[in-house]
């Protein structure tokens, strides 16, 4: 009967985690897609443009803790980028700047908290680049506890059903800054268990259409 139980309870925790994954996807390529990755030979990931709310303010909310969550978890999900893409660095015909470097640059010009407010071409003559790749990670939170997601996705565990999600992937070409690839994919209302599950997820459903793949 335990067995049962236990059998039910992990079928059940699998396709939860998986369900988040199983919302609409959208693909942009550029006419100029397969002429400019060409040239491309660095490219850099960028800390991700990161958001999360509440459908429903929790109490003893911290507007400041918050957005501090919201800092960990773009380097968080940068870095899981970084990893992802290192481990299987044959499969791509570019090489991806060290993160480490990437956000030094970035904080020695002034600029790695105005990354909003800087064109592409900008940042890509700051890194030495090529090209950037940047994303946005959304999230809203329908459970009452503060920090509940930021805390799940960054230290680890599984995933609850706690609200809704969208991320956006997106290469920028380093001569003029022009948008080369974009890839969107919204989420059902389940967390996710660590920034790398959420890089390695969205990477299998990218794997076909990502530019650098040889």
């Amino acid at each position: 009967m335990k067995k049962t139980v236990l059998l039910t309870l992990f079928v059940a925790i699998s396709m939860a985690a998986n369900a988040q994954f199983e919302g609409s996807k959208q693909v942009f390529e550029s006419p100029n897609l397969k002429t400019e990755i060409t040239k491309h030979k660095i490219v850099a990931i960028l800390p991700f443009n990161t958001r999360i709310s509440y459908k429903k303010q929790p109490k003893n909310f911290s507007a400041e803790a918050n957005k501090e969550q919201e800092k960990a978890l773009s380097t968080s999900i940068q870095s899981s980028m970084y990893t992802f893409l290192l481990r299987k660095a044959s499969n791509y015909t570019v090489e991806f700047q060290d993160v480490e470097k990437t956000n030094i640059l970035l904080k020695k010009a002034g600029v790695f908290d105005k990354l909003g407010e800087t064109t592409k071409d900008e940042i890509a003559k700051i890194l030495g680049v090529d090209a950037v790749i940047g994303g946005q990670f959304e999230t809203e939170q329908s459970r009452s506890e503060a920090g509940a997601i930021a805390t799940t996705v960054l230290f680890g565990g599984i995933g609850s059903k706690t609200g809704t999600g969208a991320l956006t992937l997106v290469i920028n070409e380093g001569e003029k800054g022009n948008l080369l690839w974009r890839f969107y994919k919204s989420m059902d209302d389940n967390v996710l268990s660590s920034s790398d599950v959420l890089v390695e997820r969205m990477m299998r459903k990218v794997s076909r259409n990502f530019p650098y793949t040889k």
